[in-house]
């Protein structure tokens, strides 16, 4: 069962989400808040989460602090963001403060559902018309700190194709059925490179590709 709280300042919005969430028999909805706070203090005080449904603009603590301070706290505790496409520059904030990914408040219900199962496995939700833009708002100016050439970094070949999926928003499965890999190799490749870039998950390895890809 996975546990689920859903942070959203519009109470229609929150409560139509509970509904639709607790619909699918593998996901249990633990707790609602208006804000990134009201989350944190959820959780401070017992609710359980394995996945936090957040909206990024709310008054208040909004997603992007909010994220910030749950994963902070509770590290285990995956953050999928709600978002519109306006959003882009909140987005990459959230990524960089831990969340693990981000939907579209119009996609179909069932899109919502099994992006909530997708961050619960470990993999990342970044569609690739979002990627393109995210590489262009992560680029450094060129100058000294110009991005460095992926290969630098002592990545062989298919630690290079696995990074580049995994900012692509490919899941462990996906990636080793495109590379005839197992899973579990897959898995062995990801925390070598993570150790390599010296990264903490698969988020950062995203923001470290759309940084220095050319």
């Amino acid at each position: 069962m996975i546990n689920v709280v859903i942070v959203d300042d519009d109470s229609f919005i929150r409560e139509s989400l509970k509904v639709l969430v607790g619909m699918d028999p593998d996901i249990q909805v633990s707790g609602a808040a208006g804000d990134g706070g009201e989350a944190l203090k959820l959780l401070e005080n017992g609710a359980v989460a394995d996945v936090v449904l957040m909206d990024i603009r709310m008054p208040g603590i909004d997603g992007v602090e909010g994220t910030r301070l749950i994963k902070r706290d509770y590290p285990k505790v995956a953050v999928l963001m709600l978002t519109t496409f306006d959003d882009d520059e909140y987005i990459i904030e959230a990524l960089k403060g831990g969340a693990s990914g981000y939907l579209l408040k119009n996609i179909p219900p069932d899109r919502i559902i099994q992006g909530i199962k997708t961050v619960h496995e470990g993999n990342m939700l970044i569609h690739p018309d979002i990627a393109r833009k995210l590489a262009s708002f992560l680029q450094p100016a060129p100058s000294d700190t110009a991005p460095c050439p992926l290969e630098s970094y002592g990545l062989t070949k298919t630690e290079l194709s696995i990074v580049s999926a995994i900012a692509e928003g490919f899941s462990n499965k996906e990636i080793a059925a495109e590379l005839f890999l197992s899973e579990g190799t897959v898995k062995n490749y990801i925390t070598e490179i993570l150790s390599k870039l010296g990264l903490r998950d698969r988020t950062q390895i995203a923001i470290f590709y759309l940084k220095n890809q050319r």
